[in-house]
């Protein structure tokens, strides 16, 4: 469903929003000996306990949150969509690999709004059960992107990969199953929460790692004093200049385009859509009347969330 760029009104996002416990972050409903109930925000992240998305959920919405883990991409947007946490976060880029395509895909599909930033350092480890050496190791396991990653290290140790499903999980993983001459690629609070040996660190290739998370909500995010970001998808006719018509848009009214993404339609073969990411906020007057302005160049543009700018 293309959601209307005239209809939708803001709502409150956190501070503001009633949650477990009580109406706002920290905030109860009712006086009394509910004021010292503990309020915690549900927050659904990709993968296991001790994994960058859990760290990212702390580092997001703070020491309130309740981090819940789920298996895939998917499930963290269909738990957000049925209520079954108050919010989601998600990677959505890595500085070293890039943009995470799933998680694009998906931000179409659903109709979630996208409310806010951060962005997490990635350190990787090679983590293995206690008492074994570098030599030892014969295969390596982790999330395909944490493997991407650290290529160049794996390449020079000349081991086995296997992609997981998830870096902590690879390290729950060889703990459960207990398994010898292998290691996980994964963070160094999974080491801690697995009882894991750290083999290496700092093993990424390129040493400023970082990846960018965005948090979901089922509502879109009020307008903040300060710096805004905007992300948007849309689609334009298969004909020549289309998409310089868009982007002339944004040059007139002086929005500055901070990222271009494609994507394949999956409705015809060799068409595509394009996600956005520019600075200003929907409601702001540029913002608005650029909105506008695409509708006239687009088959379908639908605004993915207005938010505070933290990168």
């Amino acid at each position: 469903m293309v959601q209307s760029l005239e209809h939708e009104q803001d709502r409150p996002l956190l501070e503001e929003a009633t949650l477990r416990g009580g109406e706002g972050r920290g905030r109860p409903a009712t006086a009394g000996a509910e004021e010292s109930e503990k309020v915690t925000i549900r927050v659904a992240f990709q993968g296991e306990r001790g994994a960058f998305g859990d760290e990212a959920v702390r580092a997001y919405f703070g020491p309130a949150s309740e981090p819940q883990p789920y298996r895939s991409f998917a499930d963290v947007f269909h738990a957000v969509a049925a209520g079954a946490v108050d919010y989601g976060l998600v990677p959505v880029e890595n500085s070293q690999a890039g943009s995470i395509n799933e998680v694009y895909d998906l931000l179409r599909q659903y109709d979630l709004f996208v409310i806010g930033e951060v962005s997490l350092p990635v350190n990787h480890c090679l983590l293995c059960l206690p008492g074994q050496q570098l030599s030892d190791i014969k295969r390596v396991i982790s999330h395909p992107q944490a493997l991407a990653q650290s290529e160049a290290f794996l390449r020079e140790l000349g081991v086995e990969v296997v992609a997981s499903y998830d870096t902590a999980g690879s390290a729950k993983m060889i703990r459960e199953q207990n398994l010898r001459e292998v290691a996980a690629v994964a963070g160094a609070a999974a080491a801690e929460l697995y009882g894991l040996q750290i083999l290496a660190e700092g093993i990424q290739t390129i040493k400023d790692n970082h990846t960018r998370f965005i948090a979901l909500g089922r509502d879109p995010a009020s307008r903040r004093e300060g710096p805004a970001k905007t992300m948007i998808v849309m689609a334009t006719p298969h004909q020549p200049g289309a998409l310089y018509r868009c982007l002339g848009v944004l040059a007139e009214r002086g929005i500055n385009l901070l990222k271009l993404e494609s994507r394949p339609s999956r409705q015809r073969v060799w068409e595509y859509v394009f996600y956005l990411d520019f600075e200003g906020h929907r409601d702001d007057p540029p913002v608005r009347g650029a909105l506008a302005d695409l509708a006239q160049y687009t088959t379908f543009c639908k605004v993915l969330g207005s938010f505070p700018r933290r990168i």
